[in-house]
């Protein structure tokens, strides 16, 4: 593959995901009846929730901006991983979780392949 596609591909994802992102940190923000009673339902309080959004909206900001996409991917990835551990513990299916960090990771190692190869050891 070569850099254009690659290029294209991976900015493609990123603003899929940038979307994705942006369109459920703002639904923590906004405070709609239907995300709080779902956080109410994870034992998740008002006030964190709202800051659950913050770090979200932060986060995707820092992937988005090429210079730091690395730190941002790195920060999205771990609060996946926090969504999928906090669907574990009710008992809840972690597949849309674990399908988007899927993606993420698939972006960051298109977008990034200098963290690509930092992972496998190559260097």
């Amino acid at each position: 593959m070569n850099d254009k596609t690659r290029n294209i591909i991976g900015w493609v994802l990123s603003g899929l995901l940038g979307a994705l992102f942006l369109f459920s940190a703002l639904g923590k923000l906004m405070g709609g009846a239907e995300s709080l009673e779902q956080a109410a339902h994870l034992g998740i309080s008002s006030s964190a929730f709202m800051t659950l959004g913050i770090v979200e909206l932060l986060a995707v900001a820092l992937f988005l901006i090429p210079r730091t996409g690395i730190v941002g991917s790195l920060l999205l990835i771990a609060y996946l991983g926090g969504a999928i551990a906090t669907h574990l513990e009710h008992n809840e299916s972690i597949m849309a979780p674990v399908m988007i960090e899927v993606v993420l990771w698939l972006t960051a190692a298109v977008r990034f392949p200098e963290l690509t190869e930092r992972l496998m050891g190559k260097r």
